[in-house]
């Protein structure tokens, strides 16, 4: 049961420090590592007081714990960081070799993890918080669940490079959606989709992006993040560029909105609303 107990935990921790920014890793190993220490070096109490057996032994066994862990935990949490270091090299990798790729035969050629990373990577560039969920295999289920704004959207991912993805699939991710209460949801695939899959989503909150969409987004992303790199700060800056939409990756105009609280202001709209509702605020 011990031994369990203590896998559970290492992995626990090593799975945590894995799905966070590295940095944070560090900083929670580092941060660990101050407060076990402190238990750690802690005087015991060494005269037993009649009443207060059970708080010097529980007092003992933090101490006990703090002692092995000053140095376990913060070396687990170290190591998730490190892998978690690593797989945003490959994912940000990744996304480069396709919008290299004039053909989009980069991703047609990935596996289906490598495809999944892909996604997730081009989701997290447009603003979105990514959590991979890890399913099991290429069909395992919802794989991606972004975040935005107080809003969760779910992600289908189908590495398919011979087969048109179904309405039934679109169907499938429609009532998950519908069960976790998601304002939205994205069906991805390096191919293409039927025409009844088209049909379903049309008045509901699913974009579907097929693989000519997906690259097209990516460059998107990608030019944007050049751009940021490159743009040297002066105090005779040139009005910036239309933006890239955060939905679609597309071309962005400025509108004026005609009701709401922000009635009468400007701001960025997708040019291709209202099939696509993404929007920006103008700084």
């Amino acid at each position: 049961m011990t031994r369990r107990s203590k896998s559970g935990l290492a992995e626990a921790l090593f799975r945590l420090a894995e799905i966070l920014p590295w940095w944070l890793g560090v900083v929670m190993a580092i941060v660990s590592y101050a407060v076990l220490h402190r238990f750690a070096v802690a005087e015991a109490m060494s005269n037993i007081v009649p009443g207060q057996a059970g708080q010097m032994v529980v007092k003992q066994l933090v101490k006990w714990f703090a002692t092995f862990g000053q140095y376990f935990v913060p070396l687990i949490l170290l190591a998730g960081a490190t892998v978690s270091a690593i797989g945003r090299r490959k994912r940000e990798g990744l996304v480069a070799e396709v919008a290299t790729s004039a053909d989009g035969s980069a991703l047609r050629s990935m596996s289906w993890r490598d495809f999944e990373l892909t996604v997730g990577e081009a989701f997290r560039m447009r603003g979105y918080g990514v959590a991979e969920m890890g399913g099991n295999g290429p069909d395992g289920g919802i794989d991606l669940k972004l975040t935005r704004g107080g809003e969760t959207f779910l992600v289908q991912c189908k590495q398919w490079k011979a087969y048109k993805v179904s309405v039934n699939i679109v169907r499938e991710l429609y009532g998950v959606m519908a069960a976790k209460g998601a304002a939205g949801g994205f069906v991805v695939t390096s191919g293409v989709f039927t025409a009844d899959a088209r049909a379903f989503v049309q008045g509901r909150n699913i974009e579907l992006i097929d693989g000519p969409a997906l690259k097209k987004m990516i460059d998107a992303v990608q030019r944007s993040k050049s751009s940021d790199i490159n743009r040297a700060p002066t105090a005779n800056t040139a009005p910036a560029a239309e933006p890239v939409c955060p939905r679609c990756g597309g071309v962005m105009v400025k509108r004026i909105a005609k009701q709401g609280a922000n009635a009468g202001n400007a701001f960025w709209g997708c040019v291709s609303y209202p099939k696509c509702r993404g929007v920006r605020t103008i700084e």
